[in-house]
């Protein structure tokens, strides 16, 4: 294991700020509002503070106040923010992200769980940014699909010494944090998914059910493009997103703008478009849609025999999607000790709604640190 600190070069920050202010503008769109995409004005207005108001140092300083890893596992390095409680019975907990997030997302909530009022309630954190995300090596080869991040997740926990932790995760951290239950030899003592992955049953739908899957057919008729790109061209994409930074916020931008319940802080967002911008995994990143993404969509859209039989808790913000029933979720996860369905959030709850978050983590495991 070798430590890391991140300090990005002044010369690249300054080469940040020159390409926005280069931008070539295509114009405003032909309707109002999203329709189209990201309103040429709204990103006008985000570019002009990312370039003059921004300031990547308070996130870099807020990334340095956690000790942080590079992890040799299978051939790539694989950092790792390591935020361990001061309470000795602290159940170790491995968190990860998706995309269009990062480890980003989740710093503000590191605190909480670590140092809670309860200490039955305090958890050792480990946040892993997935391969070819973040400072994480990007892979070289093909084959770094959700199974094979998985496998490498339980040897990043064993290197740090953990013999028995609990994994959450949402968007590929759902996918990953499942893939793991399904390997798992014994060391988890529960998982935490938000959302879970089902395959909806169609007989006696519910009214929300039937809201559900209406929300999931309008998505993928006027807002899933991104991943038709990402799963079969992720390079053709990466070249545009990895030379023009207005380009890669726009991309960005218009998920968190879809998939929250409400608007999040633009330094937040720009701290992870940043993350992604100097490190270069625009394209790296797109990539595991090409290695996972019709398997990840088959686990959501048709019946599986796969069956978890790690304790897991689900966890359904309701401005997520998709939003899976209790009942569709127990076709795979069949034992579920927690499930919850917060009255606010969405896709990226724990920025959006921290406090409701962090109480979802806490109940999801409470009753399994015993075991």
């Amino acid at each position: 294991m070798i430590p890391f600190r991140c300090a990005v070069p002044d010369e690249r920050l300054e080469d940040l700020r020159r390409r926005l202010r280069a931008t070539r503008w295509p114009g405003p769109a032909t309707v109002p509002g999203w329709e189209q995409g990201v309103p040429q004005v709204y990103l006008q207005q985000l570019c002009e503070y990312w370039a003059d108001g921004y300031d990547w140092r308070r996130f870099e300083a807020r990334l340095n106040a956690h000790a942080q890893w590079r992890i040799p596992v299978d051939g790539l390095g694989i950092h790792v923010v390591h935020a361990r409680s001061p309470h000795p019975g602290a159940l170790p907990l491995v968190v990860t992200h998706g995309w269009p997030g990062s480890v980003a997302e989740f710093l503000g909530v590191v605190d909480a769980l670590t140092r809670p009022e309860d200490p039955r309630d305090a958890f050792h954190v480990v946040l892993p940014s997935l391969p070819g995300y973040g400072f994480s090596d990007a892979p070289t080869e093909p084959g770094w699909g959700v199974e094979r991040i998985a496998r490498a997740w339980a040897e990043v926990m064993r290197r740090l010494g953990y013999a028995r932790y609990g994994a959450m995760g949402s968007d590929w951290g759902t996918s990953v944090t499942t893939a793991m239950a399904l390997q798992d030899d014994g060391r988890l003592a529960g998982i935490h998914v938000c959302p879970p992955i089902a395959a909806p049953i169609l007989e006696d739908l519910t009214p929300a059910e039937r809201a559900t899957l209406a929300e999931l057919e309008q998505a993928q008729r006027d807002g899933d493009g991104y991943s038709l790109v990402q799963s079969t061209r992720p390079q053709t994409i990466g070249y545009a997103l990895n030379d023009s930074p207005a380009g890669l916020l726009a991309w960005i931008a218009e998920k968190f703008t879809a998939w929250s319940e409400g608007p999040i802080p633009r330094d937040a967002l720009l701290d992870n478009v940043t993350l992604y911008w100097l490190t270069g995994t625009a394209a790296s990143s797109a990539r595991l849609y090409w290695e996972s993404f019709r398997q990840v969509q088959a686990w959501f859209t048709s019946a599986t025999d796969d069956a978890v039989t790690v304790p897991a808790a689900c966890t359904v913000f309701p401005r997520d999607l998709p939003r899976p029933s209790r009942r569709w979720a127990s076709q795979r996860y069949r034992t579920i000790v927690h499930w919850g369905e917060p009255a606010h959030g969405g896709h990226f709850a724990a920025l959006e709604q921290p406090d409701l978050w962090v109480h979802e983590v806490r109940a999801a495991f409470r009753g399994l640190r015993g075991v």
